[in-house]
């Protein structure tokens, strides 16, 4: 007897339990994510401007800002060859965080080279020695988005750090 009500009470459940009737989790629109990782991209890039923008008035340094966001001054200038893309450039540095913690320097690594244009450098630091000529010096605020970004270089530059470059072109190659 107890087979006979088994059967209809198991097939009573089996009907009743609907794929539809279960609840589901909202799906995440791919516009959602973007519209977070946009948000938060503009909150990280405006914090990183006001910190920088904070340094630059404590120094009381004489700064300029491109377009994409790197705060430069070239305070000796000169009317030698201008740097342009595919040039080797030689130059003397000295690289900073903005608490002034000394990363590195060419008073100890040597005069660098780079070649403009496709070195896998700092993005910043090759926007901001486009904009020199030989023989020039300046200083740059590279923005985290312009400098190593997310993870700093793993070694003297933590993870999300501008930084304060110091530099003075002394060749440049033409090719």
């Amino acid at each position: 007897m107890r087979k006979k009500y088994l059967l209809p009470v198991f097939l009573f459940f089996i009907i009743s339990c609907d794929n539809e009737s279960v609840t589901k989790q909202p799906a995440i629109q791919k516009s959602m994510i973007t519209d977070s990782l946009l948000k938060a991209n503009k909150f990280l890039t405006e914090r990183d401007s006001e910190l920088i923008r904070s340094y630059v008035n404590r120094h009381k340094l004489e700064m300029q800002v491109s377009r994409e966001g790197l705060w430069y001054n070239i305070y000796k200038k000169t009317d030698k060859q201008k740097v342009k893309n595919g040039d080797i450039v030689r130059y003397d540095y000295r690289l900073e965080l903005l608490d002034g913690t000394l990363c590195y320097t060419s008073d100890s690594t040597g005069t660098a080279q780079i070649k403009i244009g496709s070195s896998g450098k700092e993005t910043g630091l090759e926007k901001g020695l486009l904009m020199m000529r030989a023989g020039e010096k300046a200083k740059f605020i590279l923005p985290p988005h312009l400098a190593y970004g997310l993870i700093g270089d793993m070694k003297k530059i933590p993870a999300r750090s501008a930084l304060v470059y110091d530099v003075e072109i002394k060749e440049i190659v033409d090719f």
